[in-house]
């Protein structure tokens, strides 16, 4: 009988165990369950796009990325307004006529009262030719038709030899405007100022000054250029009359230091430069 009560006594405090067990796993899992819970809406108020949250691998890869897409946007850009001016282009060379054996002594005034019986223009430039001691120009009309009434003036005398007219295969490149005269005085400027280009780098500034003081008279200013990513300078030649500027016009082909000179009109007055500031 004793040991019958003693197997009751040890079924009940397993029970009981058994009991307790249970009923802490259930705590436990209503701790976890309850934790998992806090921590979700923990989690929930923070921005997964901060800065600490990205690793700095991916945050570098990411701003490469972002630079290589800007970089493309350029070019893409680029490439779309290069091809949105094709067909600006390719109307003004339609427009555009050029002209050669053009006399020394004709300005660009000149040649465009003759083409202006064929229609509005809307640029003349003429050129030197360090190979010739002719001209040649670019005459851009306003419309195609114009260009084409152009050509019939194909052998027409001007001054001493007759012109040629053919249809251009480039158009005229624009001037800046900034750089175009603003006034009245700095139009009269332009009529007394030549362009010289082609000009040997040993040629100084004042080598040229007084090679067109000795040949065409007295030179007001004179704004020597040159940088390291040409061969050669150029100058603008400011005289103090116009018949002085215009005897320079001969000078074109002219050697200094064994390179011919180019020299046309400017069409730019030798602005005054800008006072720099004081150092302090």
């Amino acid at each position: 009988m004793a040991v019958v009560g003693s197997s009751e006594n040890g079924f009940e405090e397993k029970n009981q165990q058994e009991m307790l067990n249970e009923h802490s796993n259930d705590e436990n899992g209503e701790k976890l369950k309850n934790g998992i819970n806090d921590l979700a809406e923990m989690l929930s108020n923070l921005n997964p796009m901060a800065k600490e949250f990205i690793p700095p691998s991916l945050a570098n890869r990411s701003s490469v990325n972002g630079k290589r897409r800007n970089r493309k946007y350029v070019q893409a850009k680029r490439k779309l307004n290069k091809k949105t001016g094709i067909p600006r282009r390719t109307d003004a060379i339609r427009n555009t006529v050029y002209v050669t054996d053009i006399d020394q002594k004709v300005t660009e005034e000149v040649l465009a009262g003759l083409f202006q019986s064929c229609g509005p223009i809307v640029d003349c430039r003429i050129c030197s030719d360090p190979t010739s001691a002719l001209h040649f120009a670019f005459i851009e009309f306003h419309n195609e038709e114009d260009a084409k009434a152009a050509l019939k003036l194909s052998g027409t005398v001007l001054g001493f030899y007759p012109l040629k007219v053919m249809p251009s295969k480039t158009a005229i490149a624009p001037v800046n405007p900034t750089y175009l005269p603003k006034s009245d005085d700095e139009r009269e400027m332009c009529s007394r100022t030549i362009y010289c280009a082609n000009i040997h780098r040993k040629v100084t500034q004042a080598g040229i000054k007084l090679f067109f003081t000795s040949s065409c008279g007295e030179v007001r200013r004179l704004r020597l250029l040159k940088d390291s990513k040409h061969p050669t300078q150029s100058a603008f030649v400011e005289f103090t009359t116009a018949e002085s500027a215009t005897a320079a016009l001969n000078f074109s082909g002219a050697v200094l230091e064994s390179l011919p000179i180019r020299v046309a009109p400017s069409k730019t007055p030798v602005r005054r430069r800008a006072p720099r500031p004081g150092k302090h």
